[in-house]
């Protein structure tokens, strides 16, 4: 078989491929290191047939109908999509193509496929998105259905373990990946951020206003505590005033409702703006005159375990960012964060408060903000770690191409943590 003859399917079932900007970069990675590539995943853009941004990857997507927010509902939803993506994937193969396979969670229900295909002596890869059990007990307000939970870490485990290779998107997740049985050199660290070349940098300036602008990016959900950061923005008046700055909050999500409610109710619509979701271009606007990112996520089991995709957008602008002290922050942010020990509204104030008031150390900041996702954070050594993975299951020998850069797009979604 030849280089220009492997092919790669890629499943998906949370997200249309086209807003999946993980999916997305490893495609295109694929794709420049001459592999052919297929998504299969729910239906999004009905015009789409190839990913945006892509020379020939191909789009296979299914219909998704949304039942409602329920256990049982996920479940049907869930079934649903197992039976699609179950169909598509034997007509890849039957057609000559799927000859490996990479499976995206959530949901981790895949693994019986995973079974069928190292029969076939094919690879299957497990690229896992989302801790699930510790998703759904963050959702069930720390009281989970135990028997609920005993079912979601069985699924998690077999999807680990029947796995030819595992990617894990932070050391969390590798080491959780290890907890359930999975052998060391089966697991490659593949982070979530984005190329360099893929943004835009802040001028480490205050904006042209004069105003101290702080930022909040990202989704608007309950597990994502942004009420922490408007109810830190009433301690900061408090502190220091209202005259020199600003909490500009850039996202869509359940909580915008009761977010917007909660700035009308204690008056603070002077201080506090909604932006609504922003694209790329939008995005570099924003932060290129931040002052400090906020991340307010609560000091949960799965927040202390994940990468926030928020963070590595700050980061990768060389804006300095408050947030709770959370294992996975610190490994991501290093000494580019001020860390607050119980993430509460007034000790996020303190710390920005002090912050604000220290332009040297918000320069050191940047600076570790800069060479941190230069190094560690950006696509480039994730791209490296991620084909690495392939030539070794694809028995290929092939040098890292130079890859195209991913396309902006208004709807684009990380689909990893937030």
């Amino acid at each position: 078989m030849t280089t220009s003859q492997k092919h790669v399917t890629i499943l998906v079932a949370n997200l249309p491929a086209e807003r999946d900007r993980r999916v997305i970069r490893e495609s295109l990675t694929l794709e420049s290191a001459g592999l052919q590539v297929t998504v299969i995943a729910p239906r999004g853009d009905k015009r789409l047939k190839v990913l945006p941004g892509s020379q020939n990857t191909r789009l296979r997507p299914y219909p998704v109908y949304v039942l409602g927010g329920g256990f049982l509902s996920f479940a049907v939803e869930f079934l649903w999509s197992f039976t699609w993506i179950a169909l598509l994937l034997a007509k890849e193969v039957l057609s000559g193509r799927a000859h490996a396979v990479q499976v995206c969670n959530p949901p981790d229900v895949y693994w019986p496929l995973a079974l069928v295909f190292r029969l076939l002596r094919r690879p299957w890869v497990f690229d896992h998105h989302d801790l699930s059990p510790e998703v759904y007990a963050t959702r069930s307000n720390g009281n989970p259905n135990k028997y609920v939970y005993g079912l979601l870490v069985f699924f998690e485990r077999m999807t680990l373990r029947t796995a030819s290779a595992v990617f894990a998107t932070n050391e969390s997740f590798r080491e959780n990946a290890e907890r359930r049985g999975v052998p060391a050199d089966r697991i490659a660290v593949v982070r979530n951020g984005p190329r360099r070349d893929e943004i835009v940098r802040a001028t480490a300036a205050p904006s042209s206003d004069g105003l101290h602008k702080l930022v909040y990016l990202g989704v608007l959900g309950p597990q994502d505590n942004v009420e922490c950061a408007v109810l830190a923005a009433e301690e900061l008046i408090k502190l220091r005033g209202r005259s020199d700055w600003r909490l500009t909050i850039a996202g869509d999500g359940e909580t915008l409702g009761d977010l917007t409610k909660l700035v009308a109710d204690r008056g603070l619509g002077d201080v506090v703006e909604f932006v609504g979701w922003l694209g790329s271009s939008e995005v570099d606007d924003l932060l290129r005159t931040a002052t400090v990112g906020i991340q307010p996520d609560a000091p949960t089991k799965m927040n202390d375990l994940s990468t926030m995709a928020k963070t590595v957008e700050y980061l990768g602008r060389g804006v300095p960012v408050v947030a709770a002290d959370l294992t996975e922050t610190r490994r991501t942010a290093g000494d580019a964060a001020v860390y607050v020990p119980g993430g509460t509204p007034a000790e996020f104030a303190a710390a920005i408060h002090l912050l604000l008031d220290d332009p040297t150390k918000r320069a050191s900041m940047r600076e570790v903000a800069l060479s941190r996702f230069d190094e560690q954070l950006s696509w480039e050594p994730q791209a490296a770690r991620y084909l690495a993975t392939w030539d070794r299951l694809l028995k290929r020998t092939v040098a890292i191409p130079r890859q195209r850069t991913a396309p902006s797009s208004e709807t684009a979604t990380e689909s990893v943590s937030r």
